[in-house]
């Protein structure tokens, strides 16, 4: 049997390598199992990271491959809304260069790493895994879930589901397109959108996700982009997004961050910047505890309190924009582009949007009446609801 550690971290993405290394920064005990080789591969992101995400997650320029500053939406219908900010809004990123540099930071930090090694079950207050070394059990004070939208731990610990499960395809073509803005595709998938991002010169990462017919869906997406597509793709990979937070991300001296705890932004999929924000309060919380020698359900708890109110509003909001969402036809959507490209609506756009936080932007379209006429009063009703003061 190893050594009992402070912290078990079971994930080694942009959560479980920040929550490692911020512990072990600590002074804490930490081993972090991965169940790949490599951390990043198999790329499951469209790689589009807020300026605020990238900073979350300290790593180097290294990882960029292009910068954003505005965006295209297209209507199947025909209207089209662009903008440019004039700044940095998100840069792209090679995940897999970014996720191996943040994995390197938590074991310089003090970390343990296991690669290679998956997590299998859980026996007291150890946890079973089989890897490189074979079968090994690794006892722990505190057990960090950091394993993905479809967390094994959490199937273990018997948590409650994530609300809804997205199904994604994405593949790396060839095709040329403006490099300083993402395209978002919202009738190529009614239930959620499509996304063309540039990679580069002469190369984009185009994708889609959706609950139903995503493959035919996506097939169809990418006849849009040339006759050739098929044969151009270099990177062709799917994925899950979990949508709706877990109802306990806590408990059985287990804590749950990022997709296994369903954290995925429901506006855009993406789960970087709120799975390495709940990493830094889990690493909080997680010294706390064991400096009180405290690893019980009040004391971690504190967990769940602290993600809830630094970005757990966003994402009920996320939630509700989402539910919206399913009812809006291509008839409506190409409605709403036409009157978002009001140029007082634009530059609210410009001045407020926010990839994490869409909250402000949000309740400011709201008081414009063009937009609040169109939408209906559901959705003045459901986002007061959630921003009553």
């Amino acid at each position: 049997m190893s050594q009992c550690y402070d912290v078990v971290v079971v994930g080694g993405g942009p959560a479980g390598s920040s929550c490692a290394r911020l512990c072990a920064e600590q002074g804490l005990s930490v081993c972090l199992v991965e169940e790949h080789g490599t951390a990043g591969v198999p790329v499951q992101c469209a790689g589009l990271l807020s300026m605020n995400a990238f900073r979350e997650c300290e790593v180097s320029n290294r990882c960029i491959l292009s910068t954003v500053r505005g965006a295209r939406v297209v209507s199947s219908l025909g209207p089209e809304l662009e903008f440019d900010a004039g700044n940095p809004k998100a840069h792209v990123v090679d995940r897999a260069v970014l996720d191996q540099e943040m994995l390197w930071r938590a074991a310089k930090a003090g970390a343990d790493i296991r690669m290679k090694t998956s997590y299998l079950t859980r026996k007291g207050d150890c946890i079973i895994t089989r890897g490189a070394d074979g079968r090994c059990e690794i006892p722990f004070r505190i057990l960090v879930a950091a394993d993905g939208a479809r967390s094994r731990v959490a199937r273990i610990e018997k948590m409650p589901r994530p609300k809804v499960f997205l199904a994604g395809l994405q593949a790396d073509i060839l095709y040329d397109m403006d490099q300083s803005k993402v395209e978002i595709h919202p009738d190529a998938s009614p239930e959620f959108f499509g996304w063309a991002i540039p990679l580069g010169p002469g190369r984009a990462r185009v994708g889609l996700a959706g609950r139903s017919d995503v493959k035919g869906r996506f097939t169809r997406f990418l006849g849009m982009f040339g006759k050739e597509t098929r044969s151009a793709q270099v990177h062709l990979v799917s994925g899950t997004i979990p949508l709706g937070t877990r109802s306990r991300t806590f408990g059985n001296h287990v804590l749950f961050i990022g997709d296994a705890a369903g954290m995925a932004k429901p506006t855009s999929g993406g789960g970087v910047y709120t799975g390495v924000r709940a990493a830094r309060h889990a690493a909080r919380v997680i010294g706390e505890a064991l400096s009180e020698n405290d690893s019980g359900d009040t004391s971690l708890s504190e967990y769940q309190k602290a993600w809830k109110n630094d970005f757990g509003r966003e994402l009920d909001l996320g939630m509700q924009l989402f539910r919206i969402r399913q009812g809006i036809s291509p008839a409506d959507m190409s409605r709403v582009i036409t009157v978002l490209g009001d140029p007082a609506i634009l530059e609210d756009i410009v001045m407020l949007g926010d990839m994490d936080r869409p909250g402000k932007l949000i309740r400011r379209l709201l008081m414009r009446p063009s937009l609040f006429h169109l939408l209906g009063i559901l959705i003045k009703t459901e986002v007061c609801r959630i921003y009553k003061e």
